[in-house]
């Protein structure tokens, strides 16, 4: 498929799917990983046979800067260990875009390196805000990398009510890998690399 979507009814879909995720009942949640930065549970995806996965911590900043951090632009690649390369290859308006992406191999390369095309779209929720995306199977694929796909996914940032210069960031990611993959490899990167993306942030607001 190489036609970009109609961006506003995609943006609405996604937008309402991430708030469906998080008004899941606590109870369905498993534990993945614990550590001082994060919390990592996980439950079974409704959109494919692995797992949605949802990463919540408290960081120390105002919404708006750690949203920046996350979404498609330029502090991104300077402070993500994971990502390799980005591109931007269609802005629809200031907060919408299709991104093209390249992730490092992962377990000593048992995972490959990857390539995702996806679709992001940030808004705001209550007091903060939501960064969301989906993948789009759009365009070739890269020579040497095995093209993922993200069913949807985004982070919900908003500010701690006694501490307005703390923020409550809370992602939903479920990852398709594609490739020839063991699922507990799959599932040992992903809870390391969301656990790893809080504490890689933390460093970035920090310098």
């Amino acid at each position: 498929m190489d036609l970009l979507p109609d961006s506003a009814p995609l943006a609405t879909k996604l937008q309402n799917t991430l708030i469906q995720y998080h008004s899941i009942r606590d109870s369905e949640w498993r534990i993945a990983k614990r550590t001082k930065d994060a919390t990592v549970w996980r439950k079974p995806s409704e959109e494919f046979s692995g797992y949605l996965y949802k990463a919540q911590g408290v960081v120390e900043d105002v919404t708006n800067r750690i949203v920046d951090h996350i979404r498609p632009g330029p502090y991104r690649l300077d402070w993500d260990s994971l990502m390799t390369s980005m591109d931007i290859v269609e802005t629809f308006e200031e907060n919408c875009c299709v991104m093209r992406y390249t992730t490092a191999g992962q377990l000593f390369n048992i995972i490959a390196p990857r390539e995702f095309v996806d679709f992001s779209y940030t808004t705001s929720y209550e007091d903060g805000l939501l960064s969301c995306g989906i993948s789009l199977d759009y365009g070739e694929v890269r020579p040497n990398f095995v093209r993922g796909f993200n069913h949807p996914c985004g982070w919900f940032c908003v500010p701690l009510k006694d501490h307005p210069h703390h923020s409550l960031l809370t992602g939903y990611i479920q990852t398709e890998l594609r490739g020839m993959l063991p699922q507990s490899a799959v599932d040992t990167a992903m809870a390391s690399t969301l656990t790893n993306f809080y504490s890689d942030l933390k460093k970035a607001l920090k310098t």
